[in-house]
């Protein structure tokens, strides 16, 4: 005689229906909020000149304040600060492809954020 096996129940779980008006919502919200990241990437891609040098004076703030706050010794704060912008060019072009790469990402989904309730 054969072995005979446990019972296995099957259990089904159950899901709500989702109506097909809220997947059409869904749908065109992820839709915009996907035509939102292509704008803003566009944007930053045509004004790459303004967002490099917004980018340089914020390397250049950072740099200042870093320096004076890690570095209290006045000669050797003077000297680094007017080292601090030999890696700016690297720096820049460093922070502009990050910044392109991830902000319209980033800044969709923070507008997004506010508009949700």
């Amino acid at each position: 005689m054969a072995a005979s096996s446990p019972n296995k129940a099957i259990t089904v779980l159950s899901r709500s229906p989702v109506a097909p008006q809220q997947l059409a919502e869904e749908r065109l919200k992820k839709e915009r909020l996907h035509d939102i990241q292509l704008l803003l990437q566009d944007l930053f891609v045509r004004e790459e000149a303004t967002v490099t040098l917004i980018l340089g004076s914020l390397y250049d703030v950072g740099a200042i304040n870093m320096i004076n706050k890690k570095i209290p010794f006045p000669p050797l704060n003077r000297l680094l600060k007017s080292l601090a912008g030999l890696p700016k060019p690297l720096a820049t072009k460093l922070l502009l492809r990050w910044f392109q790469n991830k902000c319209p990402a980033l800044l969709a989904n923070w507008l997004y954020s506010k508009v949700k309730f």
